[in-house]
């Protein structure tokens, strides 16, 4: 790690009140803080207590005196063949027209508002509007299946839900709706609105007059004014964000107020080297972290103009995103290792017939990104690639390079260095100790958790304490669920999961929400899912499965149940989740106690060595496992 890198972690650390009440001068307050941090109930933290804000008015309104003509948003949807951009003062005149909308349906400062929407501005409307009026807005990603979304309705309990008829994805429509009214018709607490956003996708739409509102009729028929700021104590919900989990239940991740918009901040200037009236191109989905922190809100904190994308990255063809980079005068871009290995099978053309000038770093997360693909994307736009790290629970990065405070050294592969405010350490598993440098160690971070963080689990305190804050008895520490490394240069490398949650492209998968999903088939007495190692999406899915009977155990038979199988899972989560292969065993490999032997079923589907089998109950399950994986 250099110097200057060092000296401002050190900092952070050391005069944590100093550092952080000198970020949150990025911000405006309505009112100020009185006191920077509050860690007198381990492990939970508040920040800038009694400090008024509101997102909103960060993103939007105090950019209108000098920012009002510039573009905040970009939108460009290859599916649909749209592209327009919104100034801040037309993102200011739509916002506070949905926010109206929102209080017409006593919508209020504490209610929670479902968004299952497409990537259309209308959801970054919804989102800003919900931040406008206090409410606290849960966001899920569109490609969950009626079941998951259910089950976050009955979870944060909305008191409105906003929604698409359809979206698309590879020229392929997505029915919004049907899955909206299954979800509801079978959720304990159902939403009393739902507010349809008609794209014109779908020309048939089930109507519940009593329920649904058309959303442009309905903000047609308002006599629009300004919708009045709802100022927050820092330390008041922003949002509910859920995410996977090793128990069949999501975690919803509570995030702040004010101690996000000032990680936000920060984290534009130190980490991704940005300045307002500059433009960032990020291409994830609003349903995911990455969408809420640098879609949204961190570009709009910072007077940034961001490019919201609905498409593939090879739709037209696999230079349309370094078209656009071109064509809108791009500064940063942030991907996944998933879309840049997507664009590695591709000609080279594609990149090199258009100038990436303007471009100052791409920024790549979501996974682990291997060596050559780091190398690959470096050599090819001749550009800063950096790996960093972090988490739907972080909501910015815990490990990165910082360019805004020091451009260093490039190690293919590793996420660099802690960020500033995150007290990092690589642990013993057996004793917690700190690891030496090369040695294999959980990635974990010592409390206080800085500003940006989860703030706890919706409604469960409880769990978020024995989540996130158990892994060791003899000391207090947040778990990452990661393996790592820290070289001799302070450079650290991610090795993979230490729990049941598996990462497909960037999007966080609990295999017990799949064994769950592939449970509610009639004829499966037991079934493991493990993640293994997938070349494009990092991981996989695949599943392990007992049958009750085996009937006719012929290949055509065997092939229906698999079919049979990924549809239940489609049906429960959506297409992410299903499994890459699933295969037939008589038995699962067990313990004597009866615990599944998890680590030894991954290592051996990854051609690995399954490790210490002494324990085992019977070795004709490991054998089977074996047999049944071979080539």
């Amino acid at each position: 790690m250099s110097q200057e890198i060092n000296e401002f972690h050190q900092y952070s650390i050391d005069r944590t009140d100093e550092f952080w009440a000198e970020q949150a001068k990025l911000i405006h307050w309505n009112s100020d803080f009185d006191q920077v941090l509050d860690y007198s109930r381990p492990p939970f933290t508040k920040w800038f207590l009694n400090g008024k804000t509101n997102l909103c008015f960060n993103a939007i309104d105090r950019h209108l005196k000098d920012r009002s003509k510039q573009n905040a948003i970009v939108y460009v949807s290859t599916e649909t063949n749209t592209e327009f951009a919104i100034s801040y003062q037309e993102l200011y005149d739509e916002v506070n027209r949905f926010a109206a909308l929102l209080k017409k349906k006593q919508v209020g400062k504490g209610d929670r508002v479902l968004i299952y929407m497409p990537m259309i501005p209308e959801a970054v409307y919804a989102m800003l509007a919900c931040a406008r009026i206090g409410a606290i807005h849960s966001v899920v990603f569109g490609g969950f299946a009626s079941a998951s979304l259910a089950q976050r309705v009955d979870d944060c309990v909305p008191k409105v839900m906003i929604t698409a008829d359809a979206g698309m994805r590879g020229g392929r429509i997505i029915p919004y709706k049907g899955l909206v009214d299954e979800a509801l018709s079978i959720s304990e607490q159902p939403p009393a609105h739902v507010i349809l956003v008609k794209r014109g996708l779908v020309e048939q739409l089930d109507w519940n007059e009593e329920r649904d509102i058309d959303y442009r009729e309905a903000v047609k028929a308002l006599d629009i004014e300004e919708v009045g700021i709802e100022w927050l104590e820092s330390n008041e919900p922003s949002y509910i964000l859920y995410t996977s989990g090793t128990t069949g239940k999501p975690k919803g991740v509570q995030r702040d107020t004010g101690g996000h918009a000032v990680a936000l901040a920060a984290s534009m200037k130190h980490i991704y080297d940005a300045r307002a009236g500059e433009t960032i191109f990020t291409t994830s989905d609003i349903g995911w972290v990455v969408g809420h922190s640098y879609i949204v809100y961190a570009p709009l904190i910072m007077g940034m103009t961001t490019i919201l994308y609905e498409g593939l990255p090879t739709t037209p063809d696999p230079g349309i995103w370094w078209s656009l980079i071109e064509k809108h005068k791009v500064n940063v871009l942030f991907s996944s290792p998933t879309a840049i290995r997507v664009l590695k099978k591709q000609d080279s053309k594609y990149i090199d017939n258009y100038s990436l000038a303007s471009l100052k770093h791409l920024f790549l997360a979501g996974e682990p990104l291997d060596e050559s693909t780091h190398s690959w994307i470096s050599n090819a736009i001749k550009k800063p690639v950096h790996d960093h790290f972090w988490q739907t629970e972080t909501g910015w990065p815990v490990l990165t390079p910082m360019p805004g405070i020091e451009k260093t050294p490039v190690k293919y592969g590793s996420p660099s260095f802690p960020a500033y405010g995150y007290n990092l350490k690589v642990l013993r598993e057996s004793d917690a100790s700190e690891a030496d440098a090369n040695e294999k160690g959980l990635v974990s971070i010592v409390p206080p958790l800085p500003p940006g963080c989860m703030s706890t689990v919706w409604g469960d305190d409880e769990r978020f304490v024995n989540t996130y804050f158990s892994t060791f008895e003899s000391t207090l520490v947040y778990s990452t669920f990661d393996w790592g490394i820290r070289d001799q240069d302070g450079y650290h490398f991610i090795l993979g999961r230490t729990d049941d949650v598996i990462n497909v492209a960037g999007h966080r998968l609990g295999t017990r929400e799949i064994e769950e999903a592939i449970q509610n088939n009639g004829n499966i007495a037991e079934v493991a899912v493990v993640g293994v190692e997938d070349a494009l999406k990092g991981q996989m899915p695949i599943a392990f499965v007992v049958r009750k009977s085996h009937g006719d155990d012929g290949t055509a038979m065997s092939e229906q149940h698999r079919k049979e199988i990924m549809k239940q899972v489609d049906q429960s989560l959506g297409a992410i989740a299903r499994p890459k292969t699933i295969y037939f065993v008589s038995m699962l490999p067990k313990t004597r106690s009866g615990k599944l032997l998890r680590r030894s079923i991954q290592a051996i589907a990854e051609g690995r060595d399954p490790g210490d089998l002494t324990t085992l109950e019977d070795l004709a399950a490991i054998e089977e496992i074996i047999k049944v994986t071979k080539p």
